[in-house]
């Protein structure tokens, strides 16, 4: 039997609306795919036609999320580590192993599942590399879309980051249902 090893990594961490978004990657060794690297460093291009080859050629992948209430309700950390937690659960086959980026790693232990946190793991481990990939791109899509839903805030142009663009538009409009009002310009402008 062979031993899954699931690349786990999030997207939207730092903006000021949205929520943190996280993929679970499990490659195929047969299916090689060039170019997985830090979402950062790609261009948009490369992320959406790298994204299309990952959901081809993965055994598996999921995408899950912590939506603004939960990550003002249980902090950021622990809505990413929430939504990386939930995107494990969503594969089809369930990994014996988690390696996931950052310096820290969501309990796993009630699911029979042991995980690893690697510092830099995007840069460094193709699996973890291909969930940024896929985190980062359905994050930018749904921000894409809620876009129509919230005219004027142009989160299709920032995707929520604190941009000085953003920045103005939340002082001329004031927060959305879509800010996390947990985050200092936020909350600063509701205390305003």
């Amino acid at each position: 039997m062979s031993r899954w090893v699931a690349g786990v990594d999030e997207a939207g961490r730092g903006p000021l609306a949205g929520p943190v978004v996280a993929a679970a990657v499990i490659l195929d060794p047969a299916r090689p795919i060039r170019g997985l690297r830090d979402s950062k460093q790609l261009t948009h291009e490369q992320r959406t036609r790298l994204a299309i080859l990952i959901r081809q050629r993965s055994v598996a992948f999921a995408v899950a999320w912590a939506d603004c209430d939960e990550i003002d309700c249980i902090n950021i950390l622990e809505a990413s580590l929430l939504a990386m937690r939930r995107a494990l659960l969503g594969l089809a086959i369930r990994p014996q192993h988690a390696l996931v980026d950052g310096d820290r790693a969501p309990r796993l232990d009630d699911l029979g599942l042991s995980c690893e946190a690697i510092v830099d793991g995007d840069h460094k481990v193709p699996a973890i590399s291909a969930a940024s990939i896929l985190a980062k791109t359905v994050r930018d899509a749904l921000m894409c879309r809620l876009d129509a839903c919230y005219p004027g805030f142009e989160f299709a142009q920032h995707k929520g980051y604190g941009t000085a663009r953003h920045l103005a538009v939340l002082a001329a409009l004031g927060p959305s249902v879509l800010h996390r009002r947990s985050f200092a310009p936020v909350r600063e402008r509701l205390l305003s």
